[in-house]
């Protein structure tokens, strides 16, 4: 196996590095960077923290504000050209709400505790933030070592230029972020190739270590659901009550769809079936299980899976082999001895690449049926197709090489995810992105119950693991 670029730092300089990584990941976590902004301006305020960081490490970042007190911030780091176009260390500032009650630590005092650092961001994702950041300035305090201004001259040993852009706005869209630079300052973007969120995490699976690479991701489809019934006094029931058509919608549209394998979700399901007959052996109930799954049995996901992952990982699956609509927001009526006449549902439809929009909409019309569906008006509110990036060629394989160099019995493998990232997009661009945001954690750790959750949190030691990983992997990129 080829030598690791990380060898050559030692570790002194590995400790140094990592703590730093941690203590800006605590300083981020403490910019509430809530989107919708609350308070207005802290996305802004995290991408100055981010620009003064980038300017102590000799770089000359921008900050843009399309919107105000919405930031985005940018830097580059340069090669000597003969390498190709740049690599993108792509990441998002803003987060989620965080209601305070029933988390153990208060969400933005990025409390460190039993081996974790707390705090809304810690894994989406600012965690990726502080390692793109602390990689930014490894390789910046190499040029200066070698005597070079690393705003302006050739980084030591890179051959392609690196581009560190972290944007605002990407948990509502990326309207403000992504969508804006994309449009505008599309320089900032332009690259071979992007490092997003989410992937390269260890997931045990029947006592294998199997490291999940985004490649691809859903798209979605969001709508709005009007039904018409009959306003009348509520001393009267009646079944055309809009309430009791909604319930009876949101019945038939959470029931789950037909199997569909993608290539990536195949590619993905057999190499975990493998890998794991590889480790446990093929009798095992976990091997039996991921096989089934891997057959595209529709029991298996119903049955079998429950047996080989945690349960959040079994709702990952499901949803990644179908496409899906979850009835998250319902209005209906104006006081309570009032039939009300009319109830709006807002679904959010995951689409699986193939499937098109207005398949969607077919499907959510023929789960309701011709009597609901004569009644109900279906209003698209926001849409965007699903995205892939290719797995034969170019940055994914660097990935696998730098998770199975760090930990040889690790098993990388390409996956999609259920959500969506600023790689919508990249991909007007060309830009293809890949998550990999690498962690080695304990095996009972859920991470993806992390993502919008209660007591949000990511590991100091996966974290010091995964630094030196992320190094590897735009060292050989870029070398």
């Amino acid at each position: 196996m080829a030598e690791r670029p990380s060898g050559a730092l030692g570790d002194a300089t590995w400790a140094r590095a990592h703590d730093r990584l941690v203590a800006s990941l605590r300083d981020l976590i403490r910019i509430p960077s809530i989107n919708p902004p609350d308070p207005p301006g802290a996305e802004l305020a995290a991408a100055r923290w981010l620009a003064a960081a980038l300017t102590d490490a000799g770089l000359q970042p921008e900050v843009m504000e399309p919107i105000p007190g919405r930031g985005s911030v940018s830097a580059r780091l340069r090669g000597d050209g003969s390498g190709g176009e740049p690599l993108l260390l792509l990441s998002h500032l803003d987060v989620v709400p965080a209601p305070p009650d029933r988390w153990t630590h208060d969400p933005f005092a990025a409390d460190v505790a039993d081996g974790y650092v707390y705090g809304r961001g810690a894994v989406d994702m600012k965690d990726l933030v502080a390692m793109e950041l602390e990689v930014v300035r490894l390789l910046a305090a190499e040029a200066r070592a070698a005597g070079r201004d690393p705003a302006a001259d050739p980084i030591p040993g890179l051959r392609r230029d690196i581009l560190f852009t972290s944007t605002a706005d990407e948990e509502a869209g990326g309207l403000a972020g992504a969508a804006w630079l994309a449009a505008n300052r599309p320089e900032l973007l332009l690259a071979a190739a992007a490092i997003n969120e989410s992937g390269g995490v260890s997931v045990d699976v029947g006592g294998t270590r199997l490291y999940p690479i985004q490649v691809a991701e859903k798209g979605y489809s969001v709508y709005r659901l009007t039904i018409r019934g009959t306003w009348g006094h509520g001393s009267m029931p009646r079944p055309d009550n809009a309430a009791v058509l909604a319930a009876e919608a949101i019945t038939r549209l959470a029931q789950p769809g037909p199997i569909r394998l993608t290539a990536t979700m195949r590619t993905f399901l057999e190499g975990a079936a493998a890998a794991v007959e590889a480790g446990a052996g093929a009798g095992s109930p976990a091997a039996r299980a991921m096989r089934r799954l891997a057959s595209g049995d529709e029991r298996a996901f119903g049955v079998a899976l429950g047996g080989a992952c945690s349960p959040v990982y079994v709702r990952a699956a499901r949803a990644l082999v179908r496409d899906t609509v979850s009835p998250d927001v319902v209005h209906a009526g104006v006081k309570y001895n009032v039939i009300p006449g009319e109830a709006t549902i807002d679904l959010d439809g995951r689409r699986l690449p193939g499937t098109s929009e207005a398949e969607m909409r077919r499907q959510l019309l023929d789960r309701l049926g011709p009597e609901l569906a004569a009644v109900a008006t279906l209003e698209l509110l926001l849409d965007a197709d699903a995205v892939e990036a290719p797995i034969d060629a170019g940055l994914y394989g660097v990935l696998a090489e730098a998770i199975t160099s760090a930990d040889p019995e690790g098993v990388p493998l390409p996956v999609m995810a259920p959500f969506a990232t600023d790689a919508k997009h990249l991909v007007k661009l060309g830009v293809p992105a890949y998550g990999f945001s690498p962690l080695r954690q304990d095996p009972a750790e859920t991470y993806l119950d992390r993502y919008h959750g209660v007591d949000e949190r990511v590991s100091i030691e996966g974290l010091r693991w995964g630094l030196p990983v992320l190094y590897d992997a735009v060292r050989r990129f870029c070398g």
